[in-house]
């Protein structure tokens, strides 16, 4: 299973129990006053590490953990009005502040909820074989950048580390976590990168595709109980940043995305075959550097912030 091996191991914290370490994120929970781990609370913490490929790769990217955590607090008070959101506080250790929060615990809605409103990267590839995406009929005759006509949602299944998402029709979201629920995820998928369009429009950037995740509340009862933005949310690491005076369908688009680190890993200067199901080379210095501005120029462009490493 692709991964990296010399993966750093996530920091030890008093006060908190390491619970897991995905692509990027590691989870702690709290421990009460008795050393006990809280059930209703996590330390969610934000690293520098990257991927692509489905490989978490040797090299880090300096400050992308606090570009990605500063962003999505941005975001979600953007977004506050749509939906509530899984942060409690940030008042976090001193090892990891400014890229970590606290957040309530909930229960993940196990699906990837993708939304698009340009056709690019594997949406383009499945538009090409079958002329939709996850089972979503588009028109005839669009190349990679063009614009949808409305953004459509396209989940994807959430695969384990080192394994493939899989697109996922509606109906197979339906079976998978009930109507009503992925009635709503839906919904709120589409609604969040409409309302990041319309605020990054303003600042030239444009918001190809998002990823976000959902956690349910169970306590809150009702059809769908207690819906809940979680993870992070239109980052350089979820969705596709393009300058909007650059775009030019036809071909790939210049981005403040981790695509520049994609482009670089399949260019003849990596030496990768990505078929080869060997885990890719570190970045060279010039590409972390170059990598870093990306997510720096993507988080100062839309907040109207200096980020502050």
């Amino acid at each position: 299973m692709p991964s990296a091996s010399t993966q750093r191991p996530a920091p030890s914290l008093p006060g908190y129990q390491h619970l897991y370490s995905g692509k990027v994120r590691d989870l702690y929970s709290p421990l009460d006053d008795a050393g006990r781990p809280r059930e209703d609370q996590l330390l969610l913490v934000a690293s520098d590490r990257i991927s692509a490929y489905d490989f978490v790769l040797d090299s880090e990217i300096p400050g992308k953990g606090a570009v990605l955590t500063q962003l999505s607090l941005w975001w979600f008070e953007q977004l506050a009005d749509l939906v509530p959101n899984h942060v409690l506080s940030t008042d976090v250790p001193a090892e990891v502040a400014g890229r970590a929060v606290l957040v309530r615990r909930l229960e993940m809605v196990p699906v990837e909820c993708v939304a698009r409103a340009y056709l690019t990267g594997g949406g383009l590839s499945e538009y090409q074989q079958t002329g939709s995406v996850c089972g979503v009929p588009l028109p005839s005759g669009l190349v990679d950048g063009s614009r949808l006509p409305e953004p459509v949602f396209t989940p994807t299944t959430k695969a384990p580390l080192g394994q493939h998402d899989q697109p996922m029709t509606f109906a197979e979201v339906q079976q998978e976590v009930g109507g009503p629920l992925a009635e709503r995820v839906r919904e709120l998928t589409v609604r969040i990168l409409q309302r990041g369009n319309e605020i990054a429009a303003d600042r030239g950037i444009l918001l190809a595709d998002t990823k976000v995740e959902f956690g349910m509340d169970r306590a809150a009862g009702g059809d769908v109980p207690g819906l809940v933005l979680a993870d992070e949310v239109l980052t350089p690491d979820s969705s596709r940043f393009w300058p909007a005076a650059e775009w030019e369908p036809g071909h790939p688009q210049a981005s403040y995305d981790k695509q520049y680190v994609r482009d670089w890993l399949t260019s003849a200067a990596s030496g990768w075959d990505r078929s080869s199901g060997e885990a890719p080379p570190p970045l060279p210095e010039d590409v972390v550097a170059r990598t870093r501005e990306k997510y720096v120029e993507a988080y100062q462009a839309l907040t109207g912030q200096r980020f502050e490493s």
